[in-house]
Protein backbone atom coordinates (compact mmCIF):
# COMPACT_ATOMS: atom_id res chain seq x y z
CA UNK A 1 0.00 0.00 0.00
CA UNK A 2 0.95 3.77 -0.52
CA UNK A 3 1.78 5.89 1.99
CA UNK A 4 -1.23 8.55 1.37
CA UNK A 5 -0.38 12.66 1.65
CA UNK A 6 -2.24 12.59 4.57
CA UNK A 7 0.53 10.74 6.34
CA UNK A 8 2.99 11.44 4.76
CA UNK A 9 2.49 15.57 4.25
CA UNK A 10 4.20 14.85 0.80
CA UNK A 11 1.78 15.56 -2.58
CA UNK A 12 2.86 14.39 -6.03
CA UNK A 13 4.01 16.39 -8.55
CA UNK A 14 3.35 14.66 -11.89
CA UNK A 15 3.86 17.18 -13.99
CA UNK A 16 7.43 17.66 -12.49
CA UNK A 17 7.47 13.66 -13.39
CA UNK A 18 7.54 14.22 -17.42
CA UNK A 19 9.51 16.83 -17.00
CA UNK A 20 7.85 20.23 -16.48
CA UNK A 21 9.65 22.93 -14.96
CA UNK A 22 7.98 24.20 -11.39
CA UNK A 23 8.39 27.81 -12.91
CA UNK A 24 6.03 26.79 -15.55
CA UNK A 25 3.64 24.72 -13.51
CA UNK A 26 2.70 27.19 -11.11
CA UNK A 27 2.81 30.02 -13.81
CA UNK A 28 -0.05 27.91 -15.85
CA UNK A 29 -1.66 27.05 -12.54
CA UNK A 30 -2.20 31.15 -11.39
CA UNK A 31 -3.45 31.89 -15.46
CA UNK A 32 -5.84 28.94 -15.09
CA UNK A 33 -7.25 30.71 -12.14
CA UNK A 34 -7.24 34.25 -13.64
CA UNK A 35 -8.87 33.05 -16.37
CA UNK A 36 -11.50 31.38 -14.67
CA UNK A 37 -12.26 33.78 -12.38
CA UNK A 38 -11.18 37.38 -14.04
CA UNK A 39 -10.62 36.60 -17.68
CA UNK A 40 -12.81 37.81 -20.55
CA UNK A 41 -16.90 37.38 -20.58
CA UNK A 42 -15.67 34.68 -23.00
CA UNK A 43 -13.37 33.24 -20.12
CA UNK A 44 -14.63 33.59 -16.95
CA UNK A 45 -17.51 32.20 -15.01
CA UNK A 46 -17.20 33.65 -11.69
CA UNK A 47 -19.34 37.14 -11.43
CA UNK A 48 -18.99 39.03 -8.53
CA UNK A 49 -22.06 40.59 -7.10
CA UNK A 50 -22.07 43.73 -4.96
CA UNK A 51 -19.43 44.37 -2.35
CA UNK A 52 -19.57 41.13 -0.48
CA UNK A 53 -21.41 38.16 -3.10
CA UNK A 54 -20.42 35.96 -6.15
CA UNK A 55 -21.59 33.33 -8.45
CA UNK A 56 -20.14 30.25 -10.44
CA UNK A 57 -21.98 30.54 -13.98
CA UNK A 58 -23.35 27.33 -15.45
CA UNK A 59 -22.74 28.64 -18.61
CA UNK A 60 -24.16 26.04 -20.47
CA UNK A 61 -27.40 26.15 -18.70
CA UNK A 62 -27.07 29.72 -17.75
CA UNK A 63 -28.25 28.96 -14.13
CA UNK A 64 -26.18 28.90 -10.81
CA UNK A 65 -25.21 25.04 -9.03
CA UNK A 66 -24.54 24.18 -5.93
CA UNK A 67 -22.08 21.93 -7.74
CA UNK A 68 -20.62 24.71 -9.40
CA UNK A 69 -20.83 27.20 -6.47
CA UNK A 70 -19.01 24.15 -3.79
CA UNK A 71 -16.37 23.33 -6.93
CA UNK A 72 -15.11 27.42 -6.63
CA UNK A 73 -14.83 27.40 -2.69
CA UNK A 74 -12.60 24.42 -3.06
CA UNK A 75 -10.68 26.40 -6.12
CA UNK A 76 -10.63 29.41 -3.68
CA UNK A 77 -9.44 27.38 -0.46
CA UNK A 78 -6.97 25.57 -2.50
CA UNK A 79 -5.61 28.89 -3.99
CA UNK A 80 -5.94 30.87 -1.21
CA UNK A 81 -8.46 33.44 -2.44
CA UNK A 82 -10.45 34.04 0.85
CA UNK A 83 -12.33 36.69 -0.62
CA UNK A 84 -13.71 34.96 -3.33
CA UNK A 85 -14.54 31.64 -1.11
CA UNK A 86 -16.57 34.09 1.26
CA UNK A 87 -18.13 35.87 -1.54
CA UNK A 88 -19.23 32.54 -3.18
CA UNK A 89 -20.56 31.12 0.55
CA UNK A 90 -22.37 34.19 1.18
CA UNK A 91 -24.48 33.73 -2.34
CA UNK A 92 -24.99 30.02 -1.78
CA UNK A 93 -25.99 30.91 1.93
CA UNK A 94 -28.50 33.78 0.77
CA UNK A 95 -30.03 32.23 -2.21
CA UNK A 96 -29.75 28.53 -2.31
CA UNK A 97 -30.11 27.27 0.98
CA UNK A 98 -33.58 26.21 1.82
CA UNK A 99 -34.94 27.30 4.97
CA UNK A 100 -38.36 25.37 4.73
CA UNK A 101 -40.29 22.27 3.58
CA UNK A 102 -38.66 18.89 3.42
CA UNK A 103 -35.42 19.93 2.24
CA UNK A 104 -35.05 22.18 4.82
CA UNK A 105 -31.36 22.74 5.68
CA UNK A 106 -30.08 21.41 2.27
CA UNK A 107 -29.12 23.88 -0.81
CA UNK A 108 -31.37 24.14 -3.98
CA UNK A 109 -29.85 23.19 -6.89
CA UNK A 110 -30.40 25.28 -9.30
CA UNK A 111 -31.04 29.32 -9.38
CA UNK A 112 -31.46 31.57 -12.10
CA UNK A 113 -28.33 34.13 -11.69
CA UNK A 114 -30.42 36.49 -9.97
CA UNK A 115 -30.77 34.25 -7.22
CA UNK A 116 -34.42 32.97 -7.58
CA UNK A 117 -34.80 29.40 -7.12
CA UNK A 118 -35.54 27.24 -9.98
CA UNK A 119 -35.88 23.86 -7.76
CA UNK A 120 -36.82 23.12 -4.24
CA UNK A 121 -34.56 19.45 -4.38
CA UNK A 122 -30.69 19.15 -3.37
CA UNK A 123 -28.07 17.58 -4.85
CA UNK A 124 -25.86 15.63 -2.62
CA UNK A 125 -22.57 16.40 -4.11
CA UNK A 126 -22.74 20.38 -3.87
CA UNK A 127 -23.23 19.16 -0.25
CA UNK A 128 -20.23 17.22 0.20
CA UNK A 129 -18.21 19.64 -1.84
CA UNK A 130 -19.53 22.74 0.58
CA UNK A 131 -18.38 21.07 3.39
CA UNK A 132 -15.45 19.93 2.77
CA UNK A 133 -14.34 23.03 1.45
CA UNK A 134 -15.83 24.69 4.90
CA UNK A 135 -13.80 22.38 6.64
CA UNK A 136 -10.61 23.46 4.77
CA UNK A 137 -11.19 27.16 5.59
CA UNK A 138 -11.75 26.89 8.51
CA UNK A 139 -7.96 25.14 9.18
CA UNK A 140 -6.53 27.14 6.67
CA UNK A 141 -8.28 30.90 7.33
CA UNK A 142 -9.71 30.35 11.39
CA UNK A 143 -13.30 30.13 11.58
CA UNK A 144 -15.47 34.16 11.48
CA UNK A 145 -18.96 34.83 13.01
CA UNK A 146 -22.19 33.72 11.79
CA UNK A 147 -22.18 31.94 8.41
CA UNK A 148 -18.81 32.71 8.36
CA UNK A 149 -18.29 30.39 11.29
CA UNK A 150 -17.27 27.46 8.36
CA UNK A 151 -16.74 24.52 10.63
CA UNK A 152 -20.11 24.71 12.51
CA UNK A 153 -21.91 25.46 9.13
CA UNK A 154 -19.79 22.03 7.66
CA UNK A 155 -20.37 19.76 10.77
CA UNK A 156 -24.44 21.38 10.56
CA UNK A 157 -24.52 20.58 7.10
CA UNK A 158 -22.95 16.66 7.05
CA UNK A 159 -25.79 16.28 10.51
CA UNK A 160 -28.65 16.94 8.41
CA UNK A 161 -27.42 15.41 5.64
CA UNK A 162 -27.35 11.85 7.55
CA UNK A 163 -30.17 12.32 9.87
CA UNK A 164 -32.78 14.24 8.05
CA UNK A 165 -36.13 11.95 8.05
CA UNK A 166 -35.12 10.38 11.49
CA UNK A 167 -37.85 10.43 14.24
CA UNK A 168 -40.76 11.31 11.84
CA UNK A 169 -39.06 14.42 10.72
CA UNK A 170 -39.63 15.51 6.98
CA UNK A 171 -37.25 14.68 3.76
CA UNK A 172 -34.35 12.44 3.60
CA UNK A 173 -31.38 11.71 3.96
CA UNK A 174 -28.35 12.12 1.17
CA UNK A 175 -26.67 9.09 2.20
CA UNK A 176 -28.68 5.46 2.89
CA UNK A 177 -28.51 5.25 6.33
CA UNK A 178 -28.64 1.09 5.98
CA UNK A 179 -25.88 0.69 3.13
CA UNK A 180 -23.83 3.94 3.53
CA UNK A 181 -24.18 4.92 -0.07
CA UNK A 182 -24.73 8.30 -1.14
CA UNK A 183 -27.34 9.02 -2.87
CA UNK A 184 -28.34 10.31 -6.88
CA UNK A 185 -30.72 12.87 -4.88
CA UNK A 186 -32.77 12.36 -1.38
CA UNK A 187 -35.99 11.07 -3.14
CA UNK A 188 -34.33 8.31 -5.16
CA UNK A 189 -32.78 5.23 -4.10
CA UNK A 190 -29.86 4.31 -6.80
CA UNK A 191 -26.49 6.37 -6.69
CA UNK A 192 -24.13 8.30 -9.49
CA UNK A 193 -20.50 7.02 -9.08
CA UNK A 194 -19.19 9.96 -9.39
CA UNK A 195 -20.94 11.48 -6.13
CA UNK A 196 -18.86 8.57 -4.33
CA UNK A 197 -15.62 10.94 -2.32
CA UNK A 198 -14.28 8.22 0.36
CA UNK A 199 -11.60 10.86 0.41
CA UNK A 200 -13.81 13.48 1.51
CA UNK A 201 -15.67 10.72 4.19
CA UNK A 202 -12.53 9.48 5.99
CA UNK A 203 -11.78 13.76 6.90
CA UNK A 204 -15.74 13.92 7.69
CA UNK A 205 -14.73 11.59 10.64
CA UNK A 206 -12.25 12.92 11.89
CA UNK A 207 -13.96 16.68 11.56
CA UNK A 208 -17.80 16.10 11.87
CA UNK A 209 -20.12 16.01 14.99
CA UNK A 210 -18.63 13.11 16.95
CA UNK A 211 -21.79 10.85 17.31
CA UNK A 212 -21.58 11.61 12.95
CA UNK A 213 -17.88 10.32 12.70
CA UNK A 214 -18.48 6.60 13.10
CA UNK A 215 -21.41 6.67 10.06
CA UNK A 216 -18.93 8.70 7.66
CA UNK A 217 -15.91 6.24 8.16
CA UNK A 218 -18.20 3.34 6.99
CA UNK A 219 -19.02 5.98 4.31
CA UNK A 220 -15.65 5.85 3.28
CA UNK A 221 -14.95 2.08 3.07
CA UNK A 222 -18.66 1.29 1.88
CA UNK A 223 -17.72 3.88 -1.02
CA UNK A 224 -14.52 2.14 -1.85
CA UNK A 225 -16.18 -1.21 -2.31
CA UNK A 226 -18.52 0.17 -3.72
CA UNK A 227 -16.49 1.74 -6.88
CA UNK A 228 -15.35 -2.13 -7.10
CA UNK A 229 -18.61 -2.89 -8.23
CA UNK A 230 -19.72 0.25 -10.60
CA UNK A 231 -16.44 0.39 -12.78
CA UNK A 232 -16.15 -2.26 -15.79
CA UNK A 233 -13.70 -5.14 -14.85
CA UNK A 234 -12.08 -4.84 -17.67
CA UNK A 235 -12.37 -1.22 -19.49
CA UNK A 236 -12.68 0.55 -16.11
CA UNK A 237 -15.46 2.77 -16.94
CA UNK A 238 -18.70 3.43 -15.34
CA UNK A 239 -21.82 4.46 -15.85
CA UNK A 240 -23.55 8.31 -14.74
CA UNK A 241 -26.18 6.78 -12.36
CA UNK A 242 -26.11 3.37 -11.32
CA UNK A 243 -27.85 0.99 -8.53
CA UNK A 244 -26.70 0.64 -5.24
CA UNK A 245 -24.97 -3.06 -6.50
CA UNK A 246 -22.65 -1.07 -9.19
CA UNK A 247 -25.10 -1.75 -12.46
CA UNK A 248 -26.30 0.65 -14.45
CA UNK A 249 -28.94 2.83 -13.80
CA UNK A 250 -31.59 2.39 -16.71
CA UNK A 251 -34.68 4.21 -16.62
CA UNK A 252 -36.34 7.26 -16.10
CA UNK A 253 -35.15 9.14 -19.33
CA UNK A 254 -38.52 10.90 -19.09
CA UNK A 255 -37.43 12.07 -16.08
CA UNK A 256 -34.07 12.73 -15.89
CA UNK A 257 -33.90 14.03 -19.18
CA UNK A 258 -32.25 10.92 -21.54
CA UNK A 259 -30.27 7.83 -20.77
CA UNK A 260 -27.44 7.44 -17.90
CA UNK A 261 -26.18 4.34 -18.12
CA UNK A 262 -23.26 5.38 -20.24
CA UNK A 263 -20.29 6.50 -19.82
CA UNK A 264 -21.04 9.96 -20.02
CA UNK A 265 -20.71 13.59 -18.32
CA UNK A 266 -20.88 13.10 -14.58
CA UNK A 267 -19.22 9.55 -15.07
CA UNK A 268 -15.44 11.32 -16.16
CA UNK A 269 -15.50 12.70 -12.55
CA UNK A 270 -15.26 9.45 -11.10
CA UNK A 271 -11.66 7.99 -12.02
CA UNK A 272 -9.90 11.66 -10.86
CA UNK A 273 -11.93 10.55 -7.13
CA UNK A 274 -10.59 7.36 -7.36
CA UNK A 275 -7.01 8.61 -8.27
CA UNK A 276 -7.29 11.59 -5.65
CA UNK A 277 -8.84 9.10 -2.90
CA UNK A 278 -5.20 7.01 -3.41
CA UNK A 279 -2.92 10.21 -3.51
CA UNK A 280 -4.22 11.29 -0.24
CA UNK A 281 -4.93 8.42 1.49
CA UNK A 282 -3.37 5.05 -0.41
CA UNK A 283 -6.25 2.69 1.10
CA UNK A 284 -6.27 0.78 -1.55
CA UNK A 285 -4.17 -0.92 -4.97
CA UNK A 286 -7.11 -1.90 -6.89
CA UNK A 287 -7.20 2.58 -7.39
CA UNK A 288 -3.60 2.05 -9.27
CA UNK A 289 -5.58 -1.00 -11.20
CA UNK A 290 -8.46 0.87 -11.83
CA UNK A 291 -6.73 3.58 -13.07
CA UNK A 292 -4.53 1.59 -15.74
CA UNK A 293 -7.79 -0.16 -17.23
CA UNK A 294 -9.73 3.09 -18.12
CA UNK A 295 -6.51 5.29 -19.70
CA UNK A 296 -5.66 1.57 -21.73
CA UNK A 297 -8.99 2.05 -22.76
CA UNK A 298 -8.24 5.32 -23.78
CA UNK A 299 -4.83 5.15 -24.96
CA UNK A 300 -4.77 1.41 -26.97
CA UNK A 301 -8.15 0.18 -27.24
CA UNK A 302 -9.87 3.15 -28.71
CA UNK A 303 -8.95 4.61 -31.96
CA UNK A 304 -8.01 8.27 -31.49
CA UNK A 305 -11.06 9.15 -33.99
CA UNK A 306 -13.27 7.86 -30.78
CA UNK A 307 -11.81 8.68 -27.57
CA UNK A 308 -14.31 12.23 -27.40
CA UNK A 309 -17.10 9.72 -27.99
CA UNK A 310 -19.81 7.82 -26.05
CA UNK A 311 -19.36 4.78 -24.58
CA UNK A 312 -21.19 1.56 -23.15
CA UNK A 313 -19.72 0.61 -19.59
CA UNK A 314 -18.14 -2.37 -21.89
CA UNK A 315 -16.68 -0.08 -24.29
CA UNK A 316 -18.95 -0.47 -27.09
CA UNK A 317 -19.10 2.75 -29.13
CA UNK A 318 -22.48 4.81 -29.27
CA UNK A 319 -22.98 7.07 -31.85
CA UNK A 320 -22.48 10.67 -30.85
CA UNK A 321 -19.96 13.01 -29.17
CA UNK A 322 -18.92 13.95 -25.79
CA UNK A 323 -21.07 16.56 -24.64
CA UNK A 324 -17.50 17.96 -22.40
CA UNK A 325 -14.52 16.34 -24.59
CA UNK A 326 -11.67 18.30 -22.21
CA UNK A 327 -13.75 17.07 -18.96
CA UNK A 328 -12.59 13.56 -20.44
CA UNK A 329 -9.17 14.46 -21.01
CA UNK A 330 -8.30 16.30 -17.73
CA UNK A 331 -9.65 13.54 -15.48
CA UNK A 332 -7.87 10.80 -17.55
CA UNK A 333 -4.68 12.85 -17.15
CA UNK A 334 -5.44 13.25 -13.46
CA UNK A 335 -6.18 9.35 -13.13
CA UNK A 336 -2.36 9.97 -14.08
CA UNK A 337 -1.60 10.97 -10.52
CA UNK A 338 -1.24 7.41 -8.95
CA UNK A 339 0.36 5.35 -12.03
CA UNK A 340 3.74 5.08 -13.60
CA UNK A 341 2.11 3.26 -16.48
CA UNK A 342 3.62 5.36 -19.85
CA UNK A 343 -0.10 5.41 -20.83
CA UNK A 344 -0.50 7.82 -17.36
CA UNK A 345 2.23 9.74 -19.00
CA UNK A 346 0.70 10.17 -22.43
CA UNK A 347 -2.47 11.26 -20.72
CA UNK A 348 -0.61 13.89 -18.73
CA UNK A 349 1.25 15.23 -21.32
CA UNK A 350 -2.13 15.49 -23.31
CA UNK A 351 -3.95 17.52 -21.12
CA UNK A 352 -0.37 20.06 -20.29
CA UNK A 353 -1.03 20.21 -24.81
CA UNK A 354 -4.85 20.79 -24.06
CA UNK A 355 -5.89 24.41 -23.33
CA UNK A 356 -9.30 25.69 -21.58
CA UNK A 357 -12.20 25.11 -23.56
CA UNK A 358 -13.78 27.88 -24.79
CA UNK A 359 -17.95 28.23 -26.11
CA UNK A 360 -20.97 28.04 -24.00
CA UNK A 361 -19.93 24.63 -22.75
CA UNK A 362 -16.82 25.57 -21.17
CA UNK A 363 -17.85 25.49 -17.40
CA UNK A 364 -17.98 21.76 -16.45
CA UNK A 365 -15.04 21.11 -18.74
CA UNK A 366 -12.82 23.72 -17.30
CA UNK A 367 -14.11 23.26 -13.55
CA UNK A 368 -12.78 19.44 -14.13
CA UNK A 369 -9.60 21.01 -15.70
CA UNK A 370 -8.43 23.32 -13.32
CA UNK A 371 -8.70 20.35 -10.53
CA UNK A 372 -7.05 18.21 -12.50
CA UNK A 373 -4.22 20.58 -12.89
CA UNK A 374 -4.32 21.42 -9.22
CA UNK A 375 -3.97 17.77 -8.31
CA UNK A 376 -1.30 16.71 -11.11
CA UNK A 377 0.55 19.54 -9.92
CA UNK A 378 0.68 18.16 -5.99
CA UNK A 379 -1.57 21.64 -4.88
CA UNK A 380 -5.21 19.53 -4.62
CA UNK A 381 -4.36 19.62 -0.60
CA UNK A 382 -5.52 18.50 2.85
CA UNK A 383 -5.59 21.46 5.11
CA UNK A 384 -6.10 19.58 8.50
Amino acid sequence: MKQGAFYTGKYTNAFAKVGYSLEEIEKRKEEIFYTLFYGSEEERFYHPVGEDMGYMEDTGNHDVRTEGMSYGMMMCVQMNRKEEFDRLWKWARTYMYLEEGENAGYFAWSCQTDGVKNSYGAAPDGEEFFAMALFFAAHRWGNGTGIFDYEREAKELLHTCIHKGENGTPGRAMWDRENKLIRFVTDVDFTDPSYHLPHFYELFAKWAYEEDRDFFAEAAEASRAYLKKACHPVTGLMAEYANFDGTPYVGGEEIWGGRHDWYYSDAYRTIANIALDYEWFGKDNWAVTEVERLQKFFCETLEEKDRDGIFSVDGTVISGKALHPVAIIATNAQAGLISEHKNAYECIRNFWNTPLRTGKRRYYDNCLYFFAFLALSGNYRIYE
